[in-house]
């Protein structure tokens, strides 16, 4: 009997570590039910070949620049979730992104991981401060969110929502984890052998140390133009889940 107690421990223990929603630190509903309510977006359903290419943690004034450089080429729009206290530091690469038609969304202050156990309040103030700045750089304001790591809860999704922020995620067969820095082949490989409509594909603008990505968007970006596909920002994106949505 105690074999058997532990047998199955040990079963609920594997599954819990396999389950993306439990790495993203989830709670105990899961995707299914704020997909159903749209509180919180993974990615698009469509027919139409769009996709959106998102990129957290900057602005870097090397890293962020080579990468408008790069979806220049492409007439390619983003959306980059930044960090505000870097936002204050380089508020001149923010601009640029700003001018060059893409979506800037925010990921928090300093980055903080926001798990079950922090302080919604101390939430609420990070995002208000990478909204100032922002604001300062742009004069606009952001109206989408991701946290750091990608954890969520049910407390933290109502007080972001409360706080009149859609909150992005990314698809889950689209995470680079570029932010190891890497081979540069195993970026391409993973967001070209996985391409679909709508996807949300994570990237980093800022890497500790030299990263991997400007050199994998460089062979990304034409073989996914050359499947016809228009690289949107996410709001845009999600206008193709309201465009669904409406159909007879």
């Amino acid at each position: 009997m105690k074999l058997l107690v532990n047998g199955i421990i040990i079963v609920c223990l594997l599954c819990c570590i396999s389950s993306p929603s439990y790495a993203l630190g989830a709670p105990s509903k899961g995707r299914d039910y704020y997909e159903a309510r749209n509180e919180i977006v993974w990615e698009v359903p469509t027919e139409n070949k769009v996709i959106a290419l998102t990129f957290d943690d900057g602005p870097d004034p090397v890293e962020t620049t080579e990468i408008l450089e790069i979806l220049k080429q492409y007439n390619a729009k983003a959306t980059f979730f930044v960090i505000g206290n870097r936002v204050e530091r380089f508020p001149h690469i923010v601009q640029a992104e700003m001018l060059s038609g893409h979506e800037i969304a925010n990921h928090t202050f300093y980055h903080s991981y926001f798990n079950r156990q922090r302080s919604d309040t101390l939430l609420l103030q990070e995002l208000t401060k990478t909204s100032d700045a922002i604001f300062k750089a742009t004069g606009l304001r952001p109206t989408l969110f991701r946290p750091p790591g990608g954890y969520y809860s049910e407390k933290m999704v109502n007080a972001i929502r409360g706080a009149g922020y859609q909150i992005i995620l990314w698809s889950w067969h689209q995470d680079t984890e570029d932010w190891k820095a890497p081979p540069v082949a195993k970026i391409v490989n993973k967001v070209l052998n996985n391409a679909r409509n709508g996807d949300i594909v994570l990237f980093h603008d800022h890497v500790e140390g030299k990263s991997s990505t400007p050199a994998a968007l460089k062979q990304i970006m034409p073989e996914l133009a050359r499947r016809g596909y228009t690289f949107v920002t996410v709001s845009e994106l999600l206008q193709y889940k309201e465009k669904q949505s409406h159909r007879p």
